[in-house]
């Protein structure tokens, strides 16, 4: 038998070989549903949205089952291999990722589908525990308190003192973001740290030229 005989009879074997049973590949799903749960719970806990998407973290479970199925497929034939690599690859994901710990999780759920389905157990929950740990530390870190804006509409240009005095006597820090003066007319926007919002509201309000004022939160975070 020449060599290319045998190169080709082993790449025939390759081919027709599928050495994982039904048990393995119980196995393998049953140990993916449990991290898949457990990213599920962590996925829950850690979120910061206002309003709690399930259809994203019921995704993240089901990617990970998935993944490890495809895996699975890839190591139990060649020809399968090669042909859902070209499917794979027509595929596009064109919906955006708003929050970057969600692309952390797609990455989590991913990572333990591959190496579930190469039945490396113990580097999944290694894993999956040295991720949990880093996520918490870092979210328990102290961030600084995120300044707000006040907004202020008055009638007269000369209303920016008395404003300017109220700010300074109710925050620790302030700094002037815009000013937009039209004929007689003043809006200011002002980036501040107040502890006492009523009673600079109040007092900024009681200004006789004072037409409006606003307080606005926003969902920025700073480090200093």
């Amino acid at each position: 038998m020449s060599t290319k005989d045998i190169l080709k009879k082993s790449f025939l074997e390759s081919i027709n070989s599928s050495d994982i049973s039904f048990q393995q590949i119980m196995v393998v799903l049953l140990i993916t549903t449990v991290i898949a749960l457990y990213i599920f719970f962590i996925y829950r806990i850690l979120t910061r949205k206002s309003f709690y998407n399930k259809s994203f973290n019921i995704t993240l479970a089901a990617l990970s089952l998935i993944t490890a199925a495809i895996i699975l497929t890839i190591q139990s034939s060649i020809v399968v291999s090669l042909g859902m690599v070209g499917a794979l690859s027509i595929v596009r994901f064109r919906t955006a990722i708003k929050d970057p710990m969600d692309l952390v999780f797609l990455f989590w759920s991913i990572s333990v589908g591959i190496i579930c389905g190469a039945r490396l157990y113990i580097i999944a929950f290694v894993l999956s525990i040295f991720v949990t740990v880093v996520l918490f530390v870092l979210d328990m870190i102290p961030v600084a308190k995120v300044p707000k804006l006040l907004i202020v509409n008055a009638d007269k240009l000369e209303t920016e003192k008395p404003v300017m005095e109220a700010v300074k006597k109710y925050s620790s820090y302030f700094r002037v973001k815009s000013r937009n003066i039209s004929a007689d007319q003043l809006d200011m926007v002002i980036e501040l740290r107040v502890k006492e919002e009523q009673q600079l509201l109040s007092q900024i309000h009681d200004l006789a030229e004072v037409r409006s004022v606003s307080l606005l939160e926003h969902d920025g975070e700073v480090t200093f």
